[in-house]
């Protein structure tokens, strides 16, 4: 593991900061017969034919993490942290249809269960690719589309009609084994996507509205709703939608603070590498310039998840759906197993409470032992609070910095208490610390910046754009104290 960027923090003391009513279908609580009816799948198997449809693009092997997550009985102290963060938000968990086939089906809707018994409250979107294509090839019935995206005829549509209503059953079915009611809706109303490029899409639709009310009154009642791909004209007959567009569509109208897409992918896989957390502007310029380095099922999800960050959704997850206790631990964890998507660089990145004294002095333990920052008490940090800005990932430190003011030079402002947890280096957090000290030291009026590092030269030279100048540049009374302190650090400084 690269060590963490760190810096020499400043021993100065701090000087003052400047200042109609919907058809539901409702599961009960206990085991018991679905009030649904579904058109199952014929079982008969499909008789040899040729290939009716090209083949639905599938993922790659997906690289392996660098560290697998797994949450054990011990770390339960950890998850309960996270329980008041997140009560009573509204999570969207969108599912691919080949996650509902898979057999770890059974303990994502255990750990949805989870979900429920600690106030978070979930609303469960889910496709039908993989049902779709196999009722086609059963019934030897050709289909235009099966992503939701394409051109859906009208025996496309019924099709799906009939996958959705299998789906929609096992997972009305699961639930109930679990003792959580639940309710198959019709709250999305749509209208056909028309004619785009000169091709009539026919029977695939886009989303109109939301019946937001029906169903956050399900929600607060403690019912889960389950919403199909399938949206419902002004006439009230069914059109085809995209689930991942769906699941960000209702991110957005019940304004949840997550979505999670559940696929048979470990997250987002760039050129071959697994990114585990990036930011939308990175994203949507990839999308734009380079999307050949995205694979085809992953271009979906990632221009829809973009667009929830953009219509006000905090944070969309990418997970593996075929991993036992994924979920959760994408959840439940500062480190995550998936990918994670989020808004602008610098979101995530805040000015210290005092709330925060105890975590920071605990974040930068590592470092004092490893002699690369020097000790201070947390009446210490208390007493310069106003010097330091944190980055955090679900309300959880990750990493810090300080910027400190000389009140007689204000020309220069120094950077110091860099630190990001191991767990979390290699993702750029260390640079957007930087940057946004210096951005902040830029906006006090700051000329260049000044960084004293004993461990970190490479870091600040190579990637930050620093270069190595004399001690002198230090005011009288800062250079006392790296005299005294006898760790002879290289003092780097930035023109801002």
């Amino acid at each position: 593991m690269t060590p963490a960027p760190t810096t020499q923090p400043p021993a100065a003391p701090a000087t003052p900061a400047q200042p109609a009513a919907p058809a539901t279908t409702t599961a009960p609580a206990t085991p018991a017969a679905s009030a649904t009816t579904t058109a199952p799948a014929t079982p008969a198997s499909a008789p040899a034919a040729a290939p009716i449809l090209p083949t639905l693009p599938t993922e790659p092997t997906a690289p392996t993490a660098a560290t697998r997550t797994t949450i054990k009985p011990v770390d339960l102290r950890g998850i309960l942290k996270y329980v008041p963060r997140f009560k009573d938000q509204i999570f969207i968990i969108a599912l691919d249809g080949s996650i509902i086939a898979d057999e770890n089906f059974g303990n994502l809707l255990v750990d949805i269960a989870v979900l429920r018994s600690l106030g978070i409250k979930p609303v469960l979107v889910h496709g039908i690719g993989k049902q779709l294509r196999e009722l086609s090839e059963q019934r030897n019935i050709p289909i235009t589309d099966i992503i939701g995206t394409g051109v859906a005829d009208a025996a496309t549509l019924d099709l799906a009609i009939r996958a959705t209503s299998r789906v929609s059953h096992l997972i009305l079915e699961g639930l109930t084994q679990n003792a959580i009611k639940c309710a198959i809706t019709n709250a999305i109303h749509a209208i056909p996507l028309g004619i785009l490029h000169g091709i009539d899409h026919q029977y695939t639709g886009k989303v109109d509205r939301i019946d937001t009310g029906f169903l956050t009154t399900l929600i607060e009642k403690d019912i889960t709703p389950i919403v199909s791909p399938i949206g419902f004209g002004p006439d009230g007959k069914a059109l085809r939608i995209n689930s991942d567009l769906l699941a960000a569509e209702l991110a957005e109208a019940l304004r949840a603070s997550k979505i999670l897409y559940l696929s048979p992918s470990a997250g987002l896989v760039i050129k071959n590498e697994l990114r585990r957390d990036i930011a939308a502007t990175a994203l949507a310029a990839i999308l734009e310039k380079t999307p050949d380095h995205l694979t085809p099922v992953m271009r979906s999800k990632a221009a829809n998840a973009i667009r929830a960050i953009g219509t006000g959704t905090p944070r969309v997850h990418l997970i593996d759906g075929r991993d036992a206790d994924s979920l959760l631990n994408e959840i439940f964890s500062n480190e995550g197993v998936g990918t994670l998507i989020y808004g602008n660089d610098y979101q995530q990145i805040r000015r210290a409470k005092r709330s925060d004294v105890r975590a920071i002095h605990n974040l930068l333990r590592g470092a004092v032992r490893r002699e690369e920052l020097i000790y201070r008490t947390q009446q210490a940090i208390e007493k310069n609070i106003d010097q330091f800005y944190v980055f955090e990932i679900d309300e959880s430190l990750i990493g810090c910095v300080s910027l400190y003011f000389y009140p007689d030079k204000p020309q220069l402002a120094e950077i110091g208490s860099l630190y990001v947890m191991p767990t979390h280096q290699a993702r750029g957090i260390g640079r957007k610390l930087v940057d946004y000290a210096c951005l902040k030291a830029k906006d006090h009026g700051a000329e260049t910046a000044v960084a004293l590092s004993t461990q970190s030269y490479s870091f600040f030279v190579a990637t930050m754009a620093f270069e190595e100048t004399t001690k002198q540049i230090l005011p009288e009374a800062r250079l006392k104290l790296y005299e005294v302190s006898g760790r002879n650090p290289k003092v780097l400084v930035k023109p801002l």
